[in-house]
């Protein structure tokens, strides 16, 4: 295998990685409500140690199970919201279809990607206060978007020297303009 094949099969493992993960984030998107019944039970179950050892979370946990647990008994349709987040992760993660086909051509879908993930940062910051996220879950929502763009990053160098590679390779296949005056001397 020569080395621009290993490059594309590496940025295409990677690709991949990032997809599926896009795609598992999606689909636990849509069941909150059920999510949300299972995680407060097994939290507080008499086996779990998360009671004693981290209350702030067990609380925010009950916090939020109570509050999807209302909208779902009284105002179901505010989870619709929820149902647009997780389709939005799918449809993401379709984009990035297009660098696995051809990483060169299709490198703004990365750079896309890069600025979401950066975007997500002020978007807690702001937003997360508003809502009344306590700071420490707004610092966990940040985290994907500081570890999302790690191997989009990754991604975006190996198809940089995969095109700085492929444009060479065209540079040295063309004749030089000297080589061909001194070839017809």
């Amino acid at each position: 295998m020569n080395e621009q094949a290993a490059l594309v099969r590496r940025i295409r493992v990677w690709l991949v990685v990032f997809i599926v993960c896009l795609v598992l984030s999606g689909l636990t998107a849509f069941p909150l409500v059920h999510e949300l019944r299972w995680a407060d039970q097994l939290l507080a179950s008499s086996a779990s140690p998360v009671p004693e050892r981290a209350p702030a979370l067990m609380e925010w946990i009950t916090r939020v199970r109570t509050g999807l647990d209302e909208a779902d008994a009284r105002h179901p349709f505010l989870l619709y919201g929820t149902d647009w987040l997780a389709f939005a992760h799918l449809v993401i993660a379709v984009a990035f279809y297009g660098p696995y086909r051809d990483p060169v051509r299709n490198i703004w879908v990365v750079e896309f990607g890069m600025i979401a993930c950066a975007g997500i940062l002020p978007l807690a910051l702001v937003c997360g206060p508003l809502r009344g996220i306590p700071f420490w879950w707004t610092v966990i929502d940040m985290s994907f978007g500081v570890f999302g763009v790690i191997p989009l990053l990754v991604v975006w160098r190996m198809i940089k020297r995969l095109e700085d590679d492929r444009a060479a390779g065209w540079r040295a296949a063309e004749p030089s303009p000297l080589g061909a005056s001194a070839s017809a001397r």
